[in-house]
């Protein structure tokens, strides 16, 4: 049988063991096991390229990064992020819908993480808005769909899978090694980020007018100061980060390091409101994702090899570009697909699986720089993660909301509107995101 035939064999496999529902690591591992039967290709030569795939040392942060947000979302960071939300916009209409979303503006940026923002700020603020005469379904859905702008302002451990997703790529396609900046990846993300964030801001402020949402309570003077100065150290987090790598002080690895450092002393001498035994949990609770993350990429190193051999990102530019060579065109339908896949699967994968089919047709042959090119299948894969059937954060809001997956859906449809339209603008007005990054980093 001629190798054609694989091809089916392993995107099929794949296919029927996620519908399966079929834990994501074991879909790519038994569909790259079976192919590499089929192919004849030592088993051994898998495995290696498995192990291969997480001996990278741009993986380095992502490890860090997990720590840093765990340690954040132990040690009372979330009560002091919705206080100082509260600080700036609580007294307007709808002051507590208004908190949700600056909230999770304020600690994605920390933790990096929509799961650990819904379960964080979710279980604080949902309780709240329900006692002060706010819809369940809309406090749920707020908080899922607030939650996922931590996958885009950094700094967010999956701009780290994209930037060695997209080296892998580049040395699949016959090329010499592409490295992206993770810097400029984290400074790409805080225009798109702040554009979600302000047009929910909108939906949130009128619903909360019609409706009839009551005004947060105001602050002294003094409580202000106190306030702020409480939950700016919190936010350091997210400047070391960020700031260091930008700087050139450190790359991110290291950052994340320092932050972990930081974020520890921070909780549990600074704070002093976790017990430092805690610290044991932490852990555990961190290699637990930590186990999941890196088995995700080294399976999906092995099916990456195979997608390589089998020239499967050349036939899927060929096939696209015999579709049309509209190049915006193009990226509706690439938008379209990315949405509809991030609504089966979680995004650590689709990143891994995605990167190497997409970069060759849109960066390499239509010219679509690497960091907006990350920045929106960022953007995409994060709807996703609110989206049924499998979106974790929106699982996870409805769990802590108390309601079933069909409400808390309904309660997200008028902040899928404000995600689409910043898909929309920051898919086809590429300034949005390469104007901060090109300032303070240019050439790099």
């Amino acid at each position: 049988m001629a190798d054609g035939n694989a091809i089916p064999l392993l995107l099929g496999t794949f296919a029927v063991l996620v519908l399966l529902r079929v834990p994501i690591t074991f879909c790519l591992a038994i569909a790259s096991i079976l192919t590499g039967i089929y192919l004849e290709i030592p088993l051994e030569a898998i495995v290696k390229t498995m192990a291969d795939g997480v001996m990278n040392f741009s993986l380095l942060a992502i490890p860090f990064f997990i720590i840093m947000g765990e340690i954040m979302n132990e040690g009372g960071i979330s009560r002091r992020i919705v206080k100082l939300a509260n600080l700036f916009v609580g007294r307007l209409p709808g002051g507590l819908a208004l908190v949700n979303i600056l909230d999770s503006m304020l600690f994605g940026g920390i933790s990096g993480s929509a799961v650990a923002d819904v379960s964080s700020l979710g279980s604080i603020v949902i309780p709240m808005m329900e006692k002060q005469g706010y819809d369940r379904e809309f406090a749920v859905g707020l908080t899922v769909c607030s939650a996922c702008q931590g996958i885009i302002i950094p700094p967010s451990h999956n701009m780290i899978i994209f930037a060695f997703a997209v080296g892998s790529a580049s040395q699949m396609t016959g090329g010499s090694l592409l490295v992206v900046s993770v810097g400029k990846l984290f400074l790409g993300g805080y225009l798109p980020g702040i554009l979600m964030g302000f047009c929910m801001l909108a939906i949130a402020l009128t619903i909360a007018i019609r409706r009839k949402y009551p005004r947060g309570e105001g602050y002294t003077l003094r409580e202000g100061i106190r306030i702020f100065a409480d939950g700016f150290l919190s936010l350091c987090t997210a400047l070391i980060v960020v700031g260091g790598v930008v700087i050139g002080v450190f790359t991110a690895t290291e950052a994340a390091a320092f932050a972990v450092l930081y974020a520890f002393t921070l909780t549990f001498f600074v704070y002093r409101e976790t017990p430092l035994a805690r610290f044991v949990k932490v852990l555990y609770t961190s290699l637990k994702t930590l186990a999941i993350v890196m088995s995700i990429i080294a399976a999906a190193s092995a099916y990456g090899y195979l997608l390589s051999r089998l020239q499967v990102p050349r036939l899927a530019t060929e096939w696209l570009l015999s579709i049309t060579d509209n190049y915006y065109l193009l990226l509706l339908m690439v938008n379209v697909m990315l949405i509809m896949l991030g609504c089966i699967m979680d995004m650590a994968p689709l990143i891994l699986i995605c990167t190497p089919i997409l970069f060759p047709v849109l960066v390499l042959k239509m010219g679509m720089d690497p960091i907006h090119f990350g920045i929106m299948l960022l953007l995409n894969l994060s709807i996703g993660l609110c989206t049924p059937p499998v979106g974790t954060a929106l699982f996870v809001g409805s769990a802590v909301g108390k309601i079933s997956i069909e409400r808390a859906t309904r309660g997200c449809i008028p902040f899928y509107i404000s995600m689409l339209v910043t898909l929309f603008l920051v898919t086809y007005f590429p300034a949005i995101t390469m104007t901060i990054p090109n300032f303070f980093m240019p050439g790099k």
